[in-house]
């Protein structure tokens, strides 16, 4: 038998969060040490670990905060499970530095393999999320206007969002129908759905 590989699993859906420990610990070489089901724990009472396997919708979210919480703790060493549909979640993890990228489609084995090589220090990428990972290279708003639009997302209307953002609200309005007219939308709702569904936002 080779040397433990020491494995965290971060997801929120707990049922997953326990099929995933259940599925790595069928390889006698993986060490399940852990259960992480937010990561919002401090530094010191973390579990260490090398590989960190996390769902990729705990990397979402505008301040980044758990992510860059799993980067600062584990490094490169997270093997990110997502979808060719959310080609935002997968660029956001490949450009945060994530060696192991895997398709929550894979089979099983997969996973495995990807944990076994990220704990070598290699890259894993799973081949069906190649296409989506250049399609995520595409995000076709700027940093103003995906912000604009994030803020509309969270229900603030169009005075709330110029102030946060220290713009007129003409500007706001600019950025708001650019935004729309890029992503192809119909409208504002439209367009915070397109770009929920991505996973910009």
């Amino acid at each position: 038998m080779g040397e433990m590989v020491r494995i965290v699993v971060v997801h929120d859906e707990k049922l997953l969060r326990s099929a995933l420990v259940e599925l790595l610990r069928s390889d006698d070489t993986l060490d399940v040490c852990a259960l992480c089901p937010d990561a919002d724990v401090p530094d010191r009472e973390a579990p260490s670990a090398d590989v960190c396997v996390v769902d990729g919708e705990c990397l979402t979210g505008g301040d980044d905060g758990r992510g860059a919480r799993l980067r600062a703790r584990y490094g490169d060493r997270l093997v990110v499970l997502t979808t060719a549909k959310r080609p935002g979640v997968l660029r956001r993890a490949f450009d945060g530095g994530a060696l192991g990228l895997v398709d929550k489609n894979a089979p099983a084995n997969r996973l495995i393999t990807a944990v076994h090589t990220v704990a070598k220090g290699e890259r894993f990428l799973d081949e069906t999320l190649t296409v989506a990972l250049l399609k995520g290279a595409e995000m076709p708003l700027t940093t103003r206007e995906l912000g604009v639009l994030t803020l509309a997302s969270q229900g603030a209307p169009i005075a709330e969002i110029a102030a946060r953002l220290h713009l007129s609200r003409g500007t706001v309005r600019n950025y708001m129908a650019t935004a729309i007219r890029k992503v192809g939308a119909r409208n504002r709702v439209d367009a915070i759905r397109i770009l929920q569904s991505a996973g910009w936002t």
